[in-house]
């Protein structure tokens, strides 16, 4: 039977993902700066970071920046040369996760461009293409932001977009909420097209190879 719980998760953390002094104030500082708690948990960022160094990504593309929790996980997964782009509607959030990026560091590797990440990948795709996308942003857009990773990741580059279980919300036949049922369809899209999993830490991280080696 299932034995993952908050003990074993605790372990993870306190194992693999131990914060240094800037992630964990970057982590307090997103709610005290009046940002929504829905960042990602240390066990999870730490695993952005394995999946952007394991893929030997240069440049990598986030779609949701929030504070710059995440982006700062995956940053510190590139090499020194790398690059991330990361992308956030909110100019208010997008400010917050500029300090954030400078604190831990990492300021030189990211670049926040403001605005609506459906506006604003079109304009991306001449700067690719790229070695993993991160998506973390609103559900209803996961199938065009899909779409557009297939079509700008290098061969053996990594997807990976987090709320992949909605709370448990997609193994519940009575929730038909359209945001719920459109997870479900991104998650059946990924298992019949890649290679493709969930990490199913915090809220689930699904993962694929879009574009297999030749």
């Amino acid at each position: 039977m299932p034995i993952f719980d908050e003990a074993l998760e605790n372990y993870v953390r306190s194992t693999f993902a131990v914060e240094d002094e800037a992630l964990a104030t970057i982590r307090r500082e997103i709610p005290r700066r009046g940002l929504p708690e829905i960042t990602v948990r240390p066990e999870e960022g730490r695993f952005l970071q394995f999946l952007a160094a394991a893929c030997g990504a240069r440049q990598a593309v986030e779609i949701g920046t929030l504070g710059g929790y995440s982006g700062t996980w995956i940053a510190r997964g590139l090499p020194p040369d790398g690059r991330l782009v990361t992308l956030e509607k909110e100019p208010a959030y997008a400010a917050v996760a500029r300090e954030h990026f400078a604190l831990s560091g990492v300021a030189d590797k990211v670049e926040v461009r403001v605005g609506d990440a459906h506006s604003l990948l079109p304009k991306l795709e001449a700067e690719g293409p790229f070695g993993f996308v991160f998506i973390d942003a609103e559900k209803d857009g996961y199938p065009a932001y899909l779409d557009w990773a297939e079509a700008n990741l290098v061969p053996g580059g990594i997807l990976a977009a987090h709320n992949a279980f909605r709370h448990g919300a997609v193994t519940d036949p009575s929730n038909q909420d359209p945001s719920v049922e459109i997870t479900r369809r991104f998650n059946r899209r990924l298992a019949e097209g890649s290679l493709s999993t969930i990490f199913p830490a915090g809220d689930g991280t699904a993962i694929a190879v879009l574009r297999p080696m030749p």
